[in-house]
């Protein structure tokens, strides 16, 4: 907080008040050796403008960067409006909305996400957010293994999914017993490999994820693979960059019967990119498979008096009635970033989002354009992609990247701890917020490098 009016005096009698002698035995119950003496940096009593002067000089030493890094966490414009809205006192500090005739605004709002996400997904039914894209994910394929019980406690993951998705999902679906089998990636398009996929298919599984696009920007053939994980009797679960799904076919019309759960990270919706999170995880499905999704539901419904209001109609959480036998053990549903994506999907409209997502596309491709001419640099793949793509440079790419960085570009992902096996490959992003400048300044930055 900016400022804080508490006097010493008043500190001292709100501890007597409470019956304890300083703010240390607030917090006793913390071990020893994980506090500390103080910030030495800092002057005794340092004033309001010292401390704010020390302040601007530690964020300016973090510098400006020109950002080309994508990888699940994405640079986009947020409109002034949305944070505005976002960070109003009965948003902002809101709390779950038990009780349904104090909390008829939120309830409101996770309703209306509820409505675009399953509008946009082609899907059914929403819930009202979940932590994040990775445990979203994780949650979408517990979903599957609970309604096919019949089938193997399998679910095939490409290995061109997010690495971090999955770690995430070895470490949640270890604990219930369910084996997650990779499924390799063609080398000469960064696709799902269909051999890879025939040779899994036999022993039976209960659920394929599919990554539209996948972690390389590639486009998967999200339809083809849907019928086939379909023919094989088991579910389907789309994992889905919203933004692309303004311009591409949403997993709820792949195929012909489409995916039957989607689900991502919805950060590219109005949340800032801030060192990392909060961000926020989207899950839809169909109907049928409602009684298995986690998290809460908003309802619409009219009172005695004919008015429309707003309640809570599913929440099989574990402070609640279920405990142990709830679909989740994961409590949080991300409202502040739920309430900022929603105004912003509010705000910018079908149109604005399409726009947005044909402009990423299009800077994409100008990208690519420009660095063709760059010797030794090419694409990776031979595949459509939306937003990024991967690049072989003829360097190491820390090498590239350092020198970069001097230029004060941050250039794109080393690949290498993730996918050793593409050599000197590289991920770059472009999104609505570079400009042709910002382009031709990368392109310059990156033959440079790969030349000094």
């Amino acid at each position: 907080m900016p400022f804080i009016p508490h006097t010493a005096d008043d500190v001292a009698q709100m501890l007597a008040s409470i019956g304890v002698r300083s703010i240390d035995d607030l917090f006793d119950e913390v071990p020893a050796e994980l506090g500390f003496d103080g910030l030495p940096q800092l002057a005794p009593g340092a004033s309001e403008l010292e401390l704010t002067r020390l302040m601007e000089e530690r964020a300016s030493g973090d510098g400006r960067w020109l950002n080309f890094i994508g990888a699940g966490a994405y640079e986009h414009h947020i409109p002034a409006a949305v944070w505005q809205l976002a960070g109003r006192g009965e948003f902002y500090t809101a709390y779950t909305p038990y009780q349904a005739e104090a909390s008829q605004g939120t309830l409101q709002l996770l309703y209306e996400w509820q409505s675009m996400m399953a509008s946009l997904t082609a899907l059914d039914v929403s819930n009202a957010s979940l932590y994040d894209g990775a445990t979203a994910l994780a949650e979408a394929l517990l979903m599957a293994v609970r309604a096919l019980p019949q089938a193997a406690r399998r679910v095939l993951v490409p290995r061109n999914l997010h690495p971090f998705y999955r770690a995430t999902l070895k470490t949640v679906l270890h604990q219930q017993a369910i084996d997650v089998v990779e499924i390799a990636f063609d080398r000469a398009t960064g696709r799902i490999d269909p051999a890879a996929l025939e040779s899994q298919g036999a022993g039976g599984f209960a659920a394929l994820a599919i990554n539209q696009p996948n972690f390389f920007g590639v486009l998967e053939d999200a339809s083809a693979v849907t019928d086939w994980a379909h023919g094989q009797g088991a579910l389907v679960v789309g994992v889905c960059n919203p933004l692309a799904m303004a311009v591409i076919a949403p997993p709820g019309e792949w195929a012909e019967d489409g995916a039957d759960v989607a689900c991502g990270d919805a950060q590219p919706f109005g949340i800032p990119l801030s060192g990392g999170g909060p961000y926020l995880g989207y899950l839809t499905c169909r109907s049928a498979l409602v009684r298995q999704m986690p998290g809460r539901i908003v309802g619409r419904t009219v009172d005695l008096d004919g008015r429309s209001g707003f309640a809570l109609t599913l929440q099989a959480r574990e402070q609640h009635i279920r405990r142990s036998k709830a679909t989740s053990n994961i409590c949080t549903n991300q409202g502040l970033m739920v309430t900022a994506a929603t105004i912003h999907l509010a705000l910018i409209g079908r149109q604005g989002l399409e726009r947005v997502a044909m402009q990423c596309h299009s800077r994409s491709r100008e990208l690519g354009a420009l660095l063709a001419q760059v010797p030794g640099v090419a694409p990776l793949f031979d595949a459509p992609v939306f937003h990024e793509t991967v690049l072989r440079l003829p360097l190491p790419v820390p090498q590239v990247l350092g020198r970069m960085r001097g230029e004060g570009i941050l250039g794109g992902l080393d690949l290498a701890p993730f996918y050793p096996e593409l050599g000197h490959a590289m991920l770059v992003c472009t999104t609505e917020t570079r400009t042709a400048d910002d382009l031709q300044r990368y392109a310059r930055a990156l033959q440079a490098a790969l030349e000094s």
